[in-house]
């Protein structure tokens, strides 16, 4: 017999929060590279949206 075919029947049950969780982690990491881009274009630039 295989090891694959024992863990075949049963299901990780895994609890909601989590994916919860790396969904936030994953909105602020893209929220805060956006505002550090921004801030950065401000700084050099002096303008956020400067069309040459």
């Amino acid at each position: 017999m295989s090891p694959a075919g024992q863990t075949r029947g049963r299901k990780v049950i895994v609890p909601d929060n989590i994916y919860t969780v790396i969904l936030a982690v994953a909105c602020c990491a893209v929220l805060a590279t956006a505002a550090y881009v921004a801030y950065m274009c401000h700084s050099q630039y002096g303008t956020i949206f400067k069309i040459p």
